[in-house]
């Protein structure tokens, strides 16, 4: 993610989607409630424990003029232990129906969370369907800290869908928590006349009769929930491929009908020059969507990164295309460890005016570090960002100047060679900052603890 006002954002695989050896629950197994929190400890109350999710089905059904959405989710999940009942993250709506593989469970609500009681003890391993059933007008939530509003955010003439960190809850239930990664299928439905935009790649062609148009997509990577998607509106498309044969679609509200050709390029030319950067790519798509909702930032969405009432321009793109591998890819076992998407991310934007010639990334390190002793940047440590100021603008800065600071110190090819490692070895899967820090050391040999303590968890300026 990156505000648009400043500078700021196949072992794995089968992890990730871990199937179990049986379906049938043992009578004898302990069951017992799944924790309302994944387990996270400075946010524990979000995600859910005891189960793994493998698949989101989404059918959905919005109606701009009344904002009302009617929603049907079937989740597809692994029980990590015994579970005589679990929750799922949900916001707002009338929950009519839950039912696990096919029979009717009770339920009850609390807050934010949906707690489902199968009829039938889940065992450990087993594996099972949840669907829910729900209705109502979707809340957006508010980050007063950073974001404003975000989730599930009616627009005049649709929706613009844009939830980090935890706004996946707004329109759908599920384990809202990117520890927790799974593939999506979406089917949308919306007045004829309109466009509904999500992840993946488009199923068949869209289906109108009685005046509504469903549209099919479907995202066969890992994704978290805070990267699904499914913004709705009028919208001018673009669809190709990049250079390096990576299908592109480009989708721009009718204000932006400008930017089309520019949103549409700039996706096909820095995906392939991130290539040779950060290694393959990692999704079958790529492209970019500007919406008319004034969100005044953009965010990384799974193969369709979202401008929110901006027309971008190539150094946002480059930060939103970066995250591509690094947070969508490479995604958070805990949110404290942010700087790894967005310090990444925003270290891209000073590797691309590199890469063009405008200024280096030694100058914009060199801008930064200028900054007086009692700067604000200064004082937040990006090693572990904080629950109630996620997106402080030292995650973004300080992250991208602890990576220039490493590759000052071990070379350019152990840096370059360090970066297509980690992409490489944690593709679809999870990371830690002790993770990075432990690779770096190995590929070049120096003890680097002093390094990565004085950039990221030091509250003063590095030496």
């Amino acid at each position: 993610m990156r505000s648009s006002s400043r500078i700021a954002l196949p072992a794995a695989l089968i992890s990730v989607l871990a199937c179990a050896p049986s379906d049938e629950a043992p009578r004898t197994a302990d069951h017992h409630a799944g924790a309302p929190g994944i387990g996270d400890s400075d946010f524990p109350k979000a995600g859910n424990g005891g189960y793994d999710v493998s698949h989101y089905w989404l059918v959905l059904d919005y109606v701009p003029a009344t904002k009302r959405l009617t929603g049907e989710t079937t989740i597809d999940a692994t029980a990590t232990q015994g579970l005589s009942s679990f929750n799922l993250d949900l916001s707002g709506f009338e929950v009519s129906r839950v039912s696990v593989n096919g029979t009717p469970a009770k339920f009850e609500r609390a807050g934010d969370e949906l707690t489902v009681r199968p009829g039938t003890p889940l065992g450990p391993g087993s594996r099972f369907s949840v669907k829910v059933t729900y209705a109502g007008v979707p809340k957006p939530a508010k980050d007063t800290a950073n974001l404003g509003t975000y989730g599930f955010i009616p627009t005049s003439d649709g929706a613009f869908v844009a939830c980090e960190p935890d706004g996946a809850k707004t329109w759908f239930p599920g384990n809202d928590h990117p520890a927790d990664k799974a593939t999506f299928d979406f089917s949308i439905t919306v007045p004829a006349g309109l466009t509904a935009l999500a992840n993946g790649e488009m199923v068949g062609k869209p289906a109108t009769s009685n005046g509504k148009t469903t549209y099919r997509w479907r995202e066969g990577h890992p994704m978290v929930t805070y990267l699904a998607t499914a913004t709705l509106g009028q919208f001018t498309l673009r669809e190709g491929a990049t250079a390096g044969g990576i299908k592109n679609l480009a989708a721009v509200d009718p204000k932006f009908r400008s930017s089309l050709d520019t949103v549409y390029n700039l996706s096909a030319e820095i995906t392939d020059y991130w290539t040779t950067v950060f290694g393959p790519y990692p999704f079958s798509s790529t492209g970019g969507i500007v919406d008319n909702h004034s969100a005044g930032y953009a965010l990384e969405n799974q193969t369709k990164p979202l401008y929110g009432g901006f027309a971008p321009e190539e150094g946002i793109i480059s930060h939103e295309l970066a995250h591509q591998w690094f947070g969508n890819s490479l995604s958070l076992r805990r949110w404290r460890d942010l700087w790894l998407n967005e310090g990444f991310a925003t270290y891209a934007e000073w590797l691309w005016s590199e890469h063009k010639g405008k200024s280096t990334a030694e100058a914009m390190f060199n801008t930064y570090k200028a900054r007086p002793e009692d700067h604000a940047m200064w004082k937040y440590p990006p090693g572990r960002a904080r629950p109630r100021d996620l997106f402080n603008e030292s995650v973004y800065t300080r992250g991208a100047m602890t990576l220039h600071a490493l590759r000052k110190a071990i070379g350019d090819a152990t840096f370059f060679h360090l970066i297509k490692t980690w992409t490489r070895d944690h593709r679809y899967g999870h990371v830690t900052t002790e993770e990075f820090v432990d690779l770096a050391e190995r590929l070049s040999g120096k003890q680097l603890d002093s390094l990565f303590d004085a950039w990221l968890f030091q509250a003063k300026r590095p030496a």
